[in-house]
């Protein structure tokens, strides 16, 4: 049977929207005034798909309507098509020669540092009616944005993830022992895990990936990290360190883009992550997003240069 008879037989792509506005508000009523419909008229529309489909999909027992089993499953099917649609749209649109488009990209705080304003200088450069949207978040919070195509493009960590988002490498963060140039230790070439129990360190707190991570990697050899001070922004640590004689572990490349700091190898740990490109697996990607891609990338092995040099 053709698609198109196929979907004859269903039913109007209207009922379908009808079915999500309703699912969403959990409302006849709240649905019918977003779809700028009469309530029994909505009622109807439903109740036709339920018998097209031949089966319920809300249970009205209730003062709320909920979702049956069968329209649970249901709502999954319908969201996926109605984002393949959306997709199609965006295809028939895109601009393969860039001279407009827009992209929407998460990162967690460690590249709001010194990774994203360099890929958006070098896009704005090449491509200056892109428009570029970047937002700051957590890496769970990241992915639920990428499955529900709230974003384009999200850059994390080689972390657990969804078996629906697809990933590309991106380049391979060193942890160190980072102080100002005014620090005692500034002139310390190695730090040793006995020098690092003394120090009293500013630490992302434990909403981060980050700091999760620096624990992990010290609680396997038995050493237990107490911060000094705990904020919500490395920015914010960077400020702190420069003013005082605080000490902290981040991103070895963070001081090669900033003034007066100085990245100390921690000796006796080598602390490594692999950064991320992420995406959502099989999703369309604008000429946009790839070109954003294709920076990022090449960025990202742009900056792993000088760390080799350096060991």
């Amino acid at each position: 049977m053709s698609l198109v008879k196929l979907i004859g037989r269903t039913m109007h792509l209207r009922y379908i929207r009808y079915f999500l506005t309703v699912a969403e508000y959990q409302s006849f009523t709240k649905a019918a005034e977003a779809l700028h419909i009469s309530q029994p008229a909505l009622s109807q529309q439903i109740k036709l798909l339920e018998e097209n489909l031949n089966t319920q999909l809300f249970d009205r027992s209730g003062r709320a309507i909920r979702l049956t089993d069968a329209g649970k499953i249901y709502l999954e099917y319908t969201q996926r098509a109605f984002l393949t649609l959306h997709e199609g749209k965006q295809a028939i649109h895109d601009m393969s020669n860039l001279s407009r488009g827009s992209i929407r990209i998460a990162v967690t705080p460690t590249f709001i540092t010194y990774f994203i304003g360099l890929a958006a200088a070098q896009l704005n450069e090449q491509y200056p009616n892109i428009t570029l949207h970047i937002y700051e978040a957590s890496q769970s919070k990241i992915e639920q944005r990428l499955l529900k195509n709230e974003i384009d493009l999200g850059i994390a960590f080689d972390e657990s993830y969804s078996s629906q988002v697809a990933y590309t490498p991106l380049l391979v963060e060193r942890l160190a022992f980072v102080v100002s140039t005014q620090h005692p230790l500034a002139m310390t070439k190695e730090m040793s895990l006995k020098q690092l129990r003394k120090q009293q360190l500013v630490l992302l707190n434990q909403g981060f990936a980050t700091r999760r991570q620096i624990d992990q990697h010290f609680r396997k050899i038995g050493l237990y990290l107490e911060a000094h001070m705990e904020v919500e922004s490395i920015g914010a640590i960077l400020e702190i360190i420069k003013q005082s004689k605080l000490a902290t572990i981040i991103p070895e490349i963070i001081p090669l883009h900033q003034s007066n700091l100085i990245a100390i190898p921690l000796k006796e740990l080598a602390l490594e992550r692999t950064a991320i490109l992420m995406h959502r697996k099989g999703a369309w990607q604008s000429s946009a997003v790839k070109a954003f891609i294709d920076i990022a990338l090449q960025i990202g092995q742009d900056m792993m240069a000088p760390i080799k040099t350096i060991y």
